[in-house]
């Protein structure tokens, strides 16, 4: 691909035909989230052949030697989801799903196409980016923050509840590097879930501590995907899609085998995956 070609694809790059004063303003009350024709290819070097691996895979790009030179992670992908849309994307692993939140997010951007959105995009896949070890618990709360596109007075704003629902009291002084595990965790859990959403990338759903703080963990969660003007949460409980979405993406190699209502596209990817009990003596019950 040349540069001029990843120059067009680049979503900070994406133009927009001009539109009429009464239709930009429809569109700026509006929280929107649109892939258009996705495509994603991860580069492979050195010296793999074709007879070496499998030639069938319609993922696995080669060149004209029979050189394999990339590995299309995912291929053609379009929706569009609108404020208030809860979208849950399903499918095997290694189907692309971890991979399409993070070109949803902009965390990686595409080999083609575009990712088009309206509103801020929160991106739970990892809630440790960003966090230094060597800064203390109130620094990593401005750091975070601030890599999360809010200004340093909505930062203020939050960090006394911030302090409250992680309570971490005096340790919140000191460097994470002396906190436990369970201590950071539930720092950059509150951290998190503290700002509220528009567009919501979520990588299954998130807990963390003991018995007593996931409890308080849980609710708060639900209260903050409550809030999101867009959830896409990405996951292979069963329950957890139905309680939480009305639409469904089931993903399969990297393309869309199916896109909409949720106990439609959810009922045709278990029928796919999941074995016939009275063939493999598998339980009658989904777990998802």
């Amino acid at each position: 691909m040349s540069m001029n070609e990843v120059s067009k694809s680049h979503p900070l790059l994406f133009s927009r035909g001009k539109k009429k004063p009464e239709e930009e303003k429809a569109d700026e009350e509006e929280v929107f989230l649109r892939a258009e024709k996705i495509e994603l290819t991860f580069p492979v070097r050195g010296g793999i052949r074709q007879g070496n691996v499998s030639e069938r895979d319609q993922r696995l790009v080669w060149d004209d030697r029979r050189r394999l030179r990339g590995v299309r992670a995912l291929s053609d992908l379009s929706f569009e989801l609108h404020q208030g849309d809860r979208l849950a994307i399903m499918g095997r692993n290694g189907s692309g799903k971890t991979t399409l939140l993070q070109v949803l997010a902009e965390i990686v951007a595409p080999s083609r196409g575009a990712i088009v959105s309206r509103g801020r995009i929160t991106s739970l896949i990892n809630i440790n980016l960003g966090i230094q070890l060597e800064a203390t618990g109130h620094r990593n709360i401005t750091l975070r923050g601030l890599a999360s596109g809010y200004s340093r007075k909505h930062i203020e704003a939050k960090r006394q509840e911030i302090a409250e629902f992680s309570e971490l009291g005096d340790f919140l002084n000191m460097p994470m590097a002396a906190y436990s595990s369970g201590m950071r965790m539930r720092l950059t859990f509150a951290i998190a879930t503290a700002f509220d959403p528009e567009i919501l990338i979520l990588d299954e759903w998130l807990s963390a501590g003991d018995i007593t703080f996931k409890r308080k963990a849980t609710e708060r969660m639900q209260e903050f995907v409550s809030k999101a003007g867009i959830l896409v949460l990405a996951s292979h409980s069963r329950q957890l899609i139905l309680d939480n979405c009305e639409k469904g993406l089931w993903l399969d190699g990297g393309t869309i085998r199916a896109f909409g209502p949720i106990r439609k596209v959810l009922d045709a990817y278990e029928a796919d995956n999941i074995p016939s009990p009275a063939i493999a003596g598998a339980p009658t019950t989904a777990t998802g």
